[in-house]
């Protein structure tokens, strides 16, 4: 009972840790202004020197700064508390020739009756605190901040490069990044921070040198002291004041030193020192043999130096015999591993693994990927995974990039599933020049084809960029050639690329903002299968998936009508008109299409049945032949026209129609009256007929 209380009260404590902080730093400037009785400062006293031991504790078990990010502020507050407890201290002895037994007792002990001695070993204690550990401290701070901050682009391109390699995920590439961003903030406040200790250790001579002769003007020219008295009793109470203050400050200091070098540390301090100077059992025993020297040499302490040398030696002895011991334990597990056939090797289940997204390089294309280099293509492809998650509504898996020895040295290829789906070849120090259709004129360089659209293309070296520019052709990087095909070809291959796996994350992730749709929904009445195969569906004619809670509330609405998928996805694809009529507008809010003939879409209508593959189209051969042809010079009087072809029909013949020439004219979108919005202007560009007037 009296445990869970003390928990209770613990949790309290904690939970207004802010009001507390905030209590303290007013009561602090109180200080400042408000003249405290003695046995309130010894408190005070106490309490400084023990804030300052934990804090001084606290740093030999943290194993990088960021575990003690609060410590530049907290430097900041615990300088201002022994300033203010100087001030208070001060206004006691000048006025009261009396600051508590805090201060006496540290006196007391330190003089001795000898007034000079301790003056000395205070301001010894000065010197080691300013000049060795603060200034040390400080210098530490200041190289840290500086190389911090210039390592920051580097190690934000390597946390790029293990996101698109696959290596780690988006919360752990996030939480990285933050943990660079507050690095680099910590050690620009200790930067600062440490100029506090500095001002600090200043400070405390100042008012020692204050107390001592404010004190021998007060005690002999007011208080009627004689100078012995004077000097007897200021000095004693100001050498204890600066004590009692310098010691925590000294505390404080070596605190600060400790946090800021310990970046490179993998444990806390005490285990790393441990393990690091274990690490050398030559180097202790030859210390061993240093000190049994010295117990050797006239006059020195022999058996001082006889015992250390006995016990350095003795632990030299012991690192080397436990070393011994470990490798040979190390060599008899790994004779155990090669007889029992456990070597450490590449699984088999691991062969069977396949990468999503691949994109395998040659030797000569290295450069692209190597940040050293100047390669951005790491940059580049983190960008299409957001571009392509932004525009299709799906998380695009992590791109896994390699070396293939067995491709030409500039040759690369993208594969999905593990099949070479494209690829082509990199002329890293030419530009691509891309002619988009109209222009007449040639370029000097290697005739091509751009990769991603197919287009008429030129590698031209980058001298003659701005001649290619000013002919209107686009002009492009190596780089952004591959980007660009990447990204094509994971938009193409989008159905593919969404798994149930995938699905059942958007679902997730939708439950988060619509728990009721979800739960009301999925899986009882839409089964995860079926979603999968019409985002699929969707997917394969670039509609994108993003407002999903749209798609499952119209899923929703008719299922229960009917649990033909190819029947719910037209609903949904009039449920996502707003999407699909945004796709192919202008500029001008019009949509360029060509139309089908009504007597050609009665035709088609009368032949739509119902496969295993769906909705299929079933004509004679003869008129899907000639379909095909008109529908082909409709294409491609759009595509010369600079226009994306985009067909308009019923609704009752769009899917259909649409797989009978997905394979034909994959690049050609078709559409229903019912997908369009009123305000939206459709242009007709032409007519499909099957009469020779076409």
């Amino acid at each position: 009972m009296a445990t869970r209380s003390n928990n209770s009260l613990l949790g309290q404590l904690a939970g207004r840790s802010d009001i507390i902080l905030a209590l303290g730093v007013v009561a602090i400037i109180g200080v400042l202004v408000i003249p405290i009785p003695p046995a309130l400062l010894d408190f005070a006293l106490a309490f400084n020197i023990t804030f300052s031991l934990v804090i001084l504790l606290t740093t030999l078990y943290v194993t990088r700064p960021l575990d003690l990010s609060v410590f530049p502020g907290m430097l900041l507050v615990i300088t201002l508390l022994r300033l203010s407890l100087n001030v208070a201290s001060t206004r006691l002895i000048l006025g009261q020739a009396y600051a508590g037994e805090v201060i006496n007792t540290f006196g007391h002990f330190v003089v001795q009756g000898n007034y000079v001695v301790g003056f000395i070993i205070f301001c010894i204690l000065v010197v080691i605190q300013f000049v060795v550990i603060t200034k040390g401290a400080g210098r530490i701070s200041e190289v840290a901040a500086r190389f911090t901050l210039d390592a920051m682009p580097g190690k934000q391109m390597a946390i790029d490069a293990d996101l698109n390699a696959g290596i780690i995920n988006d919360q752990e590439a996030r939480r990285r990044r933050e943990d660079i961003a507050r690095e680099a903030d910590f050690y620009g406040a200790m930067d600062g921070a440490s100029k506090f200790v500095r001002g600090d250790a200043i400070a405390g001579i100042l008012i020692t040198l204050i107390n001592l002769i404010g004190g021998f003007i007060i005690g002999i020219a007011m208080s009627g002291k004689t100078v012995s008295e004077a000097i007897k009793t200021y000095s004693l109470l100001s050498i204890g004041d600066g004590l009692v203050t310098q010691i925590p400050a000294l505390l404080v200091s070596t605190a600060s030193g400790i946090i800021v070098t310990r970046a490179a540390a993998t444990s806390n301090m005490g285990a790393d020192l441990t393990s690091q100077l274990s690490r050398q059992p030559r180097a202790i025993m030859v210390a061993a043999g240093v000190l049994l020297m010295f117990a050797m040499v006239p006059g020195m302490p022999t058996v001082t130096f006889l015992v250390l040398g006995l016990m350095v030696g003795g632990v030299g002895y012991i690192t080397r015999e436990a070393q011994k011991n470990r490798a040979i334990a190390e060599q008899q597990e790994a004779a155990k591993k090669q007889v029992k056939g456990k070597e450490v090797k590449e699984r088999t289940e691991d062969l069977l693994k396949v990468d999503t997204i691949g994109l395998e390089i040659g030797y000569g294309l290295i450069p692209l990927v190597d940040v050293n280099q100047g390669g951005n293509l790491l940059e580049r492809i983190s960008g299409i995974r957001k571009q392509l998650a932004s525009e299709l509504g799906i998380v695009v898996p992590p791109i896994r990039i390699r070396d293939n020895v067995r491709l030409r040295p500039n040759e690369y290829q993208i594969k999905i599933k593990g099949i070479r789906l494209s690829g082509s070849e990199l002329i890293l120090d030419h530009l691509l020049a891309i002619n988009p259709g109209f222009v007449t004129d040639k370029l000097d360089g290697f005739d091509t084809k751009d990769p991603a659209f197919g287009m008429d293309a030129t590698w031209i070296l980058p001298a003659f960029r701005e001649v290619a520019e000013a002919r209107q052709f686009t002009v492009v990087e190596p780089s952004a050639v591959l980007a660009t095909h990447l990204t094509e070809v994971i938009r193409a291959s989008a159905p593919e690329i969404l798994t149930r796996q995938d699905v059942r994350h958007l679902v997730d992730t939708l439950k988060e903002d619509y728990p009721a749709l979800v739960d009301s929904v999925i899986p009882e009445v839409l089964p995860l299968g079926t979603l999968h195969k019409i985002l699929s569906g969707l997917l394969s004619e670039r509609v994108p998936v993003r407002d999903l809670a749209t798609i499952v509330e119209t899923l929703s609405d008719y299922i229960p009508v009917t649990k033909d998928t190819d029947v719910l996805t037209e609903y949904v694809r009039m449920a996502l008109k707003r999407q699909i009529s945004e796709l192919y507008k202008d500029s001008n809010d019009k949509i360029n299409v060509f139309t089908i003939d009504p007597a050609v879409e009665q035709k088609l209508s009368d032949s739509v049945q119902s496969t295993r593959q769906g909705l299929m189209l079933v004509l004679d051969p003869a008129i899907t032949d000639l379909l095909l042809r008109r529908i082909g010079e409709q294409v491609e009087r759009m595509q010369n026209a600079g226009l994306v072809p985009v067909a308009i029909c019923s609704p009752n013949i769009r899917l259909a129609l649409r797989r009978l020439v997905e394979s034909t004219h994959p690049a050609l979108a078709i559409v229903s009256y019912n997908e369009m919005v009123p305000t939206v202007e459709l242009v007709s560009m032409g007519t499909v007929r099957l009469s020779d007037d076409n």
